[in-house]
């Protein structure tokens, strides 16, 4: 596979003139669609912020700045205004209007969507002229501006004419808009290859000033991390993410090449069925262990972090209690503090919830989605092997692994490894889409059902309340209460680690998102 891609890339190299900008960027895995409503994970969305835009723009420092919005206000507790910007187009040449919000709308809150959460306290859309929306929710929603950088406005007459006005689930939808896109972004699709490559150029006709320099970019997906490295170090590709933690030195002794780091605000954690009566590897039992809070309390002091940091990521993690990295609004460090590592004690729980010799239970990973997903994963085997749970892990790519834990229809597992960054750099993001159930658009990836009244009913306070230290307040007593209950086991959050060749500019940095931004790439 290797040779395959080294060679594609040597003669586009070969092709391209002398006074191209051309980045050639790459990571684990492939892009999950480029359909804007659903599929709504890392990589695939930085795909998405180059093609489409929100009324709203993300910078690199996770600033908001106007988008296809040139000004917005809260004009009463329960309407936003947004002015639209004039003059912009789509990258057939379709004019911008505002019945395109009205339509993004209507997809994001579609039944099959991923991204409802973004838009999960709008009501209606108002069309007050052809350049002014009032955004109406359905109580005071402060924060909804954070929300809106993930809302990608799409063209309702070319989603007609091509017939895609549907939303349909899934990382490979076969739809027409989840292998093609027009948006108004500073980059237009040249070509889409699923697990090959997708490649993107200017869009010329951008309404925006371009910061970049690049004439082309090509993602193209490497699975094998040593394959990845030995790209980079070779000059076949330009950047690539994540570094495995045993090859920073390597690449930094590397003329031509270095490591550029962050800390990242994704938090890698493991998740249990606890909605079934019956766990799915324990037929014919008509039990489900995991609907015992000292179960989930055995598997969680079960599980050395320290252990995983110090040998499968070399240091490059911090270990955490919390669902939520520092830097979102909503941490708190007493939720962070991680109850001890105990073995012995997780195996007198087990044996007081009725399961003295443990029981049968798959655990489903991804092993090109997260850095050293797949060890990880097998290193926590033996650790509750030893306190006698008979593991058997389900490691596969990232669209297979997403398709089985999160397709709504199923929810098909019974223990889980996910991560997840709040697109809204805020922890109630976190408690919609991961903790809670009840509330319509809620729990669109709490893949083990995990469901607490009071934690609802605070997540619900929470999302309308106006006074933003008591907001706070609200965020960390519903993660006190998940916590108390070993909902999930939160992990660790992974450090940036991005390679990049001396072609790359000096400024590039890594975003705290871990996404690549192209509007911020120069190259030399």
């Amino acid at each position: 596979m290797r040779y395959v891609i080294a060679t594609a890339l040597a003669v586009a190299m070969a092709a391209a003139p002398a006074h191209a900008k051309v980045l050639r960027y790459s990571t684990n895995a492939d892009l999950l669609g480029l359909d804007p409503a659903i599929n709504n994970e890392g990589p695939t969305n930085a795909m998405k912020t180059n093609l489409y835009e929100g009324l709203i723009y993300r910078g690199i420092d996770l600033s908001l700045s106007p988008g296809l919005a040139t000004e917005w206000s809260q004009v009463s507790p329960e309407v936003w205004r947004f002015k639209l910007r004039q003059g912009v187009k789509f990258h057939d040449g379709t004019p911008l209007t505002a019945a395109d919000v009205v339509f993004s709308l209507g997809r994001y809150k579609a039944e099959q969507s991923d991204m409802k959460s973004y838009v999960a306290t709008v009501k209606e859309i108002r069309i007050v002229d052809p350049q002014t929306l009032d955004f109406v929710t359905n109580g005071p929603d402060p924060i909804l501006p954070q929300q809106l950088p993930l809302f990608y406005i799409m063209s309702k007459v070319w989603a007609e004419k091509n017939n895609t006005t549907q939303v349909v689930r899934g990382t490979s939808a076969p739809t027409y808009i989840n292998f093609n896109a027009n948006g108004t972004g500073p980059f237009k699709l040249v070509e889409r290859v699923a697990d090959n490559r997708t490649v993107v150029e200017p869009n010329k006709d951008w309404w925006g000033k371009a910061e970049h320099n690049l004439t082309r970019a090509e993602f193209r997906p490497i699975a094998n991390a040593a394959t990845r490295v030995a790209a980079l170090l070779s000059g076949e590709i330009d950047l690539m993410y994540p570094v495995p933690a045993q090859d920073v030195q390597r690449i930094n002794a590397t003329p031509g090449a270095k490591v550029l780091t962050g800390a990242e605000l994704r938090t890698i954690f493991f998740g249990f069925d606890q909605a079934r009566d019956e766990l799915l590897d324990m037929k014919g039992s008509g039990k489900n262990p995991f609907k015992d809070k000292r179960v989930r309390e055995a598997f969680y002091k079960a599980i050395d972090i320290q252990g995983i940091q110090r040998v499968v990521m070399r240091g490059s993690s911090r270990p955490t209690g919390s669902m939520v990295a520092p830097g979102i609004a909503g941490f708190s460090e007493e939720v962070d503090k991680r109850p001890a590592y105990n073995p012995d004690e997780a195996k007198k729980l087990l044996t007081e919830a009725g399961y003295p010799n443990g029981f049968p239970v798959t655990l489903d990973c991804p092993n090109d989605r997260y850095d050293n997903d797949e060890a990880i994963c097998q290193a926590v085997v033996p650790m509750l092997t030893r306190i006698g749970v008979q593991i058997k892990l389900n490691a596969q790519t990232r669209s297979k692994h997403f398709d089985k834990i999160g397709l709504k229809e199923n929810y098909n597992t019974s223990f889980y490894m996910l991560g997840w960054t709040p697109g809204t750099f805020d922890a109630h993001n976190m408690l919609v889409n991961i903790v809670t159930l009840k509330e319509k658009d809620s729990g669109i990836f709490n893949s083990g059902r995990y469901t607490n009244p009071k934690v609802e009913e605070l997540s619900k306070k929470a999302e309308t309340e106006m006074d933003l230290k008591k907001r706070q307040e609200l965020m960390v007593e519903a993660q006190k209460i998940h916590k108390d209950d070993y909902g999930h086991i939160p992990l660790h959050q992974q450090t940036l680690a991005w390679g990049v060749r001396d072609t790359v500019d000096g400024s590039v940095k890594p975003r705290p998102s871990n996404d690549v931004d192209l509007r911020q790439i120069k190259m030399k």
